[in-house]
């Protein structure tokens, strides 16, 4: 606009040309308004649309919608961090059997594999037979070094059928289950002893780590 458009009465103005300025100035708002989204925008689109050659990009299984989680289940806040979940019975998982503390092993070489992220995902175990940890095992799970909290199920009847409900969605009960920083279930994975599995679910929760920081309590 020059210095003679001003000084004239937008009443006298070539209406095509008001119309025109208009449209500019709209088109000038929309890209800018595209600008600020792209970056969200794009981590999404990375993660949840762009599959290439053909396959998905993800190793867990994606939990659509996610499911949103009730504070009241448990002490541990489940907002604010990502969080990797088992829930196991404290009376089967001994040193003589492997078979249920491959799911704990899991979880733990995943919070080490982060390294300088691993501030940033805590493990929640959920003891659904509320006996006494072996002491053996609650060393090498404890929360001081291996990130770990063991919770017992709800007391209230009401809660504790919620969380099964929430638990074994899918039939994933058995799966390692990740709830994001808004509190709510977004993939689980299965317990595998893999090598090459690992590094599948490793990869994705790198991923996730890397394009999402939003409603996470940063150390």
């Amino acid at each position: 606009m020059n210095e003679n458009e001003v000084l004239i009465p937008a009443s006298q103005m070539d209406p095509s040309a008001i119309n025109a300025r208009t449209k500019r100035g709209r088109i000038q708002m929309l890209f800018l308004l595209l600008a600020c989204a792209a970056p969200v925008l794009a981590s999404y689109f990375a993660y949840y649309v762009y599959k290439p050659e053909g396959g998905k990009t993800n190793y867990g299984t994606l939990v659509q919608p996610v499911q949103e989680t009730n504070p009241a289940w448990f002490a541990l806040p489940l907002q604010g961090k990502w969080t990797l979940v088992a829930a196991r019975p404290a009376g089967d998982c001994t040193v003589q059997n492997t078979k249920c503390l491959e799911a704990l092993f899991l979880m733990r070489q995943l919070r080490v594999a982060m390294g300088r992220e691993s501030n940033r995902v805590q493990l929640l175990w959920v003891n659904t037979d509320g006996k006494q940890v072996d002491p053996e095992i609650a060393l090498a799970y404890d929360h001081e070094t291996a990130g770990f909290t063991v919770e017992d199920l709800p007391s209230n009847p009401e809660l504790k059928a919620q969380f099964m409900q929430w638990l074994n969605h899918e039939g994933a009960g058995q799966q390692i289950q990740l709830i994001d920083p808004s509190g709510a279930k977004m993939m689980y994975f299965p317990v595998t002893n893999s090598p090459k599995e690992f590094g599948s679910i490793k990869k994705d929760l790198e991923k996730l780590l890397r394009i999402n920081y939003k409603g996470e309590k940063l150390q």
